[in-house]
């Protein structure tokens, strides 16, 4: 086997280099990742399950790379492993359960549609990721990266609280269990365990790609993308996955924004130089003085500069604060009757499922109480969305609320300052992108005095994929943050 030097931190590009000149094979590379899980499995309890058929899938991709006639090639992710986190289905011999006991031995009626798609990449699905259970729409006190067919998920910098709904797609990137994961995002979900996790998370525009088949909190928000090392993997994954997709009808519109070439175009080395960076730091950047962040974030805004950025910071940041005023109640609102009817749509398209309802659902929780710890994390969520009669007056009211929040908020700010990006800390301005479907991407800056990592996010208006792409490379390759965790390190 190729030594595992070679693969710890490797990008795509250094693998397919490695396929190429004949060091590496998809196989042994498997093989790398499945002995990596199986170590970690017990301290970081990222992956519920290793598909039994990745063994075969990348002795085929070995082939297929055997037979190519001399000039020929194949996509980026050809070969390449992927972890798919356990709400987005996987027509094949692994469950999908979103974390729970409760859709154990459910079967699907076909793959995601973004599975689909990585599978004609050639992309070997790996196996499933932990996450918080249900995407985090289950109890109010769920804490970050449980789910009960795992238990506790760990930051593997800090073995402490990994963070947002797809923390084993996060924790797995982080720990070397996969050469690149997917996640999915109604509200920080992607953005916030990247950001805990030293990784690159990318949250597209609602409906770029595929929620079919991924099990959903609201279709308004829902949406699917990658968890990985770097901008540029984060990217190859992007363009396998993005576009149309008949059974999801928000791509046929979306799909108007994918570039001709696709996204790898602008990973540009100048992807900063003249690009105009909106930075409210009453809003998102009030750090006491002296503290790591402060200090991390004061550099990192000399050095867009120093890149061509123009940060534009003579915004009234309490003006657009006060426009998202009451935001998290009208999203509550609206998101607990959507969760509903979509879950209730879901669970009836199981071709086997002894649940086919939410009502079902917080029944089985009921019944297996000690099992899904119903009394510590509780199904608040759940609750309070099977007692919701559908899309009414107040949820149609809220959803508009939502709307005139991000078209008076967020759009007008941009369009009026003529911002490419808008900076936030972490994930702190994810609600702001997600009730308005707008995408962001989230790179490593820094490490605070525990160690526990902190990133940067660039977002922007729907589409603005490629200049968020331009951006995010620059500012990665020109600070080059990220280290594996020591603590977990495998090699």
């Amino acid at each position: 086997m190729a030594s595992p030097i070679l693969i710890e931190e490797a990008t795509v590009q250094d693998l397919q280099h490695a396929f190429k000149n004949k060091s590496l094979t998809s196989k042994q590379l498997v093989e790398y990742y499945r002995d990596n899980i199986f170590i970690q499995a017990p301290l970081l309890k990222a992956v519920i399950e290793v598909n039994p058929d990745a063994m075969s899938q990348a002795d085929a991709a070995d082939r297929e790379r055997e037979a190519l006639a001399p000039g020929q090639s194949l996509g980026a992710l050809h070969g390449i492993p992927v972890l798919l986190k356990d709400n987005i289905a996987s027509k094949d011999k692994m469950n999908t359960t979103a974390g729970s006991l409760a859709l154990l031995t459910s079967v699907v009626p076909r793959d995601a549609g973004v599975v689909s798609k990585l599978r004609k990449a050639g992309a070997i699905i790996l196996g499933k990721a932990s996450l918080t259970e249900w995407a985090n729409f289950r109890g109010k006190r769920m804490p970050g990266g449980w789910c009960a067919r795992t238990g506790q998920g760990k930051n593997p910098y800090t073995s402490g609280d990994p963070c947002g709904s797809s923390s084993g797609s996060a924790i797995a990137a982080a720990a070397n269990l996969a050469a690149v994961t997917l996640g999915t995002e109604t509200d920080g979900s992607i953005l916030s365990p990247s950001s805990n996790q030293a990784v690159v998370g990318f949250k597209p525009t609602v409906g770029l790609t595929s929620r079919a088949g991924v099990i959903p909190i609201t279709p308004r928000q829902d949406t699917v993308g990658p968890i990985c090392r770097t901008v540029a993997d984060a990217v190859y994954v992007l363009d396998a996955i993005a576009g149309e997709d008949s059974n999801d009808e928000a791509t046929v519109e979306v799909s108007k924004y994918i570039p001709k070439g696709g996204y790898k175009q602008f990973l540009k080395a100048d992807g900063l130089k003249g690009t105009r960076l909106g930075l409210l730091r009453d809003a998102f950047f009030k750090f006491d003085q002296g503290t790591v962040q402060n200090e991390t974030f004061e550099r990192h805004f000399n050095t867009l500069r120093q890149r061509g950025a123009v940060l534009v910071e003579d915004l009234d940041a309490s003006k657009f604060m006060e426009t998202y005023k009451g935001m998290d109640k009208y999203e509550i609102l609206a998101m607990t009757a959507e969760f509903k009817v979509a879950i209730n749509s879901y669970l009836q398209k199981l071709e086997v499922s002894s649940v086919k309802s939410l009502k079902d659902l917080i029944e089985f929780n009921n019944k297996n109480s000690d099992l899904q710890r119903i009394k510590e994390y509780g199904q608040e969520y759940f609750v309070e969305a099977e007692a919701t009669s559908g899309i009414g007056q107040k949820e149609t009211e809220a959803i508009l609320k939502l709307a005139t929040m991000s078209r008076d908020g967020i759009e007008k700010l941009m369009r009026e300052n003529n911002l490419d990006a808008l900076l936030s800390p972490s994930s702190s301005a994810s609600s702001i992108l997600a009730t308005g479907q707008h995408p962001g991407i989230i790179v490593p800056a820094g490490y605070g005095r525990e160690g526990l990592p902190f990133g940067l996010c660039f977002g922007g208006l729907k589409g603005s994929e490629p200049t968020l792409i331009k951006i995010a490379y620059d500012f990665e390759q020109a600070t080059k943050i990220r280290k594996p965790p020591s603590h977990f390190n495998s090699s």
